[in-house]
C-alpha cells in the first residue's frame, strides 16, 4: 500500500491548480500587455473563479515565504545614494500619517452611517491597513468577520485594479518598463549574491520575529537586506523570473479571499465596500499630490506610499515598476508600526460599552 504523501507535498499539490489559474491569467495579462500583467492576471483570474463559486486554495505557507522573498527583494531597493534624500522623507511620512488618519475617520464613519454596520464591526472594517493584525483582533471581538474580511479583502482589489489608470493620469505613463528578453528571464544571480540574499531573508527572519516587528515575514528580511545592500556588501538584482511568480503569488492571495463569497448573498456589503474603497483612494491622491507639492517626491511614489495597504501588494507593485521602492517601503512599515502600536487603545476607547 502506497505511503502517505508528506503534509507539504499535499499541500502543494492541492494548491497547484489553483497556482495554474494564477500563471495563465498572468501570462493572458502579459500576452496582451496589461500593466502589472502577472500580479493583476492572476488577480483577476482568481477573483471571478471564486466568485463564480470554484473552489480555489490559499497558499498558506507559500505566501508566507513569498513575503520573505518580496522583503528581500525591496531590501535591495536601499544604496548608498539614498542618505540625500533622508532629509525629505521625514516631512512625507508626516503627510502620511495624517492621510492615514483623515481615512480611518471616514472609513468608520461611512461603515456605521452609511453602510449600516454595527459600531464595533465598523471599527476593525475602519482600519486601513495591517489585514492581519486587525482579523486577529476582530476574532476576539463581536465584529462581523465576513464584513470585516471583504472589506479589507476589496479595498485591496480596488488599489491594485486601480493603480494604472490613476498612475498615467497623474503623469506615470511608462507602466510596462522593458519587456525581458529569454536570456532575461533565465538569469540568475551568482552564488555569493545568491548567498547573501538567502542570508538576508532567515536572517531577517529571526530579526522580524525577535523584534516583533509588524508584518515581520516582508520587513524583517526587508531591514537586513537594506543593510547589506547599504553597507555595500552586495548589489545583487532581482531575477525577472522570481518577480513574475511573487506577483502571481500575490494575486493569488487577493484573489482565493473571494472564495464562498455569493454576489447574492452579500451585494450590499460589496457595494459599500467598493464605495469605501475609492473614496479611500480619491484622499490617497489628494495627499500624494500634497506631498509632491511639499516634498517634490514623484507623485506615483507619494501615491502608493499613502495608499492604504497593503503592504506586501503596494511595496511589489513600487518594485515591479521602479517607482522608489525603498520610499514606498518605509512608509508602509511606519503606517503599519503606528497603527500596531495605537490600535489597541484606540479601538478599547471607541468600542461600545459592553463590547
Amino acid at each position: 500500500m502506497p505511503s502517505a504523501l508528506p503534509p507539504a507535498l499535499a499541500a502543494l499539490l492541492r494548491f497547484l491548480p489553483t497556482l495554474l489559474l494564477g500563471i495563465a491569467g498572468g501570462a493572458l495579462a502579459f500576452a496582451v500587455n496589461l500593466p502589472l500583467p502577472w500580479l493583476l492576471g492572476a488577480m483577476i483570474a482568481t477573483t471571478v473563479a471564486s466568485l463564480s463559486g470554484v473552489r480555489l486554495r490559499s497558499p498558506g505557507r507559500g505566501r508566507k515565504g513569498v513575503l520573505v522573498v518580496i522583503g528581500v527583494m525591496l531590501g535591495s531597493a536601499f544604496t548608498p545614494q539614498l542618505s540625500g534624500d533622508l532629509g525629505l522623507w521625514s516631512l512625507s511620512l508626516a503627510v502620511m500619517l495624517v492621510a492615514t488618519a483623515a481615512m480611518m475617520a471616514f472609513s468608520v464613519w461611512f461603515s456605521q452611517r452609511v453602510a449600516g454596520h454595527t459600531r464595533e464591526t465598523s471599527l476593525y472594517a475602519g482600519v486601513p491597513g495591517g489585514v492581519s493584525t486587525v482579523t486577529v483582533m476582530a476574532m476576539a471581538s463581536g465584529a462581523d468577520l465576513r464584513v470585516v474580511g471583504m472589506t479589507h479583502a476589496v479595498r485591496i482589489l480596488v488599489l491594485l485594479v486601480a493603480i494604472p489608470p490613476v498612475l498615467q493620469a497623474i503623469g506615470h505613463v511608462d507602466l510596462a518598463g522593458a519587456t525581458p528578453d529569454l536570456s532575461q528571464w533565465l538569469w540568475l544571480p551568482g552564488l555569493a549574491d545568491a548567498a547573501w540574499l538567502t542570508a538576508a531573508g532567515l536572517g531577517g527572519l529571526a530579526l522580524g520575529r525577535l523584534l516583533r516587528l509588524p508584518n515581520a515575514l516582508l520587513f524583517g528580511p526587508a531591514l537586513v537586506s537594506a543593510a547589506l545592500h547599504l553597507s555595500g556588501v552586495t548589489h545583487a538584482a532581482v531575477p525577472p523570473t522570481l518577480l513574475a511568480l511573487a506577483q502571481v503569488l500575490i494575486g493569488v492571495s487577493v484573489g482565493v479571499r473571494f472564495a464562498g463569497t455569493s454576489l447574492a448573498r452579500v451585494g450590499h456589503a460589496l457595494v459599500m465596500a467598493v464605495g469605501q474603497a475609492l473614496v479611500l483612494l480619491a484622499i490617497a491622491v489628494l495627499a500624494a499630490w500634497a506631498g509632491h507639492l511639499l516634498t517634490g517626491v514623484s507623485p506615483a511614489a507619494a501615491l502608493l506610499a499613502y495608499m492604504p495597504g497593503g503592504a506586501p501588494e503596494l511595496s511589489l507593485v513600487a518594485l515591479t515598476l521602479g517607482i522608489d521602492p525603498a520610499f514606498v517601503t518605509t512608509h508602509h512599515l511606519l503606517r503599519i508600526s503606528v497603527l500596531v502600536l495605537i490600535l489597541p487603545a484606540l479601538l478599547k476607547r471607541l468600542a461600545p460599552p459592553g463590547a
